[in-house]
């Protein structure tokens, strides 16, 4: 059994947190958006748990906040800024990418798997270090991405459960001394920016001589 410490949000951050459970794994503790800013699945989770985990309201996890004695920080779906000092302070801390890393780091990689086209997507398991979305992969698994599937389609329907799969699986080889390091290829690496809003579309302006 891990004693693991969860940083993230809404309904990924709460099934990462069960499956861990599930698994036989014992969590200490979670890290949720302040509160104001969202009713949060991964908060309402923890608070209804007993024993109650430590509970974190913060967009910064220092390592103050990890209890003595935890084994590894999941990220799930967090954007919490995790200090370096937090995750020498475990035995493994690793998040899970939405994308085949080292392709489509950045936060909506979801979002730009659909609009390239790409027929192939899938999601990766990495360590955390100071590249963001860049540290080594610790598991990968490839989907195929119906033609049909808007970006809410491909994650929820692939990724998401992908995803609590991946958590879990990387628990588990960590636990019994299987888990693989794998440095990404930064000759292919892609990076791209949060899709704040769809382009503004003035056909009039085409009229203007």
């Amino acid at each position: 059994m891990l004693s693991v410490f969860i940083a993230g949000q809404r309904s990924f951050g709460a099934a990462v947190y069960k499956a861990v459970k599930d698994a036989g794994h014992r969590v200490v503790g979670v890290a949720c958006p302040p509160d104001g800013q969202r009713y949060d699945r991964l908060k309402k989770a923890a608070y209804c748990d007993r024993p109650r985990p430590v509970i974190i309201q913060d967009d910064r996890l220092k390592s103050s906040d990890i209890p003595n004695g935890t084994d590894v920080i999941v990220a799930a779906h967090s954007h919490h800024f995790i200090s370096a000092k937090a995750c020498e302070k475990v035995r493994l801390a690793f998040g899970y990418h939405p994308s085949l890393l080292p392709r489509h780091r950045g936060r909506d990689a979801v979002k730009w798997t659909v609009r390239f086209g790409d027929t192939v997507a899938g999601g990766s398991v990495y360590q955390l270090s100071d590249k963001v979305d860049g540290g080594d992969i610790l598991y990968q698994e490839s989907v195929l991405v119906k033609r049909e599937w808007s970006a809410s389609d491909l994650w929820r329907e692939a990724l998401f459960p992908l995803g609590v799969r991946a958590v879990v699986e990387v628990l588990r080889r960590f636990e019994g001394g299987t888990l693989t390091y794998t440095p990404q290829n930064e000759a292919v690496a892609t990076w791209e920016p949060p899709i704040e809003k769809a382009r503004l579309f003035r056909p009039e302006l085409l009229q203007l001589p």
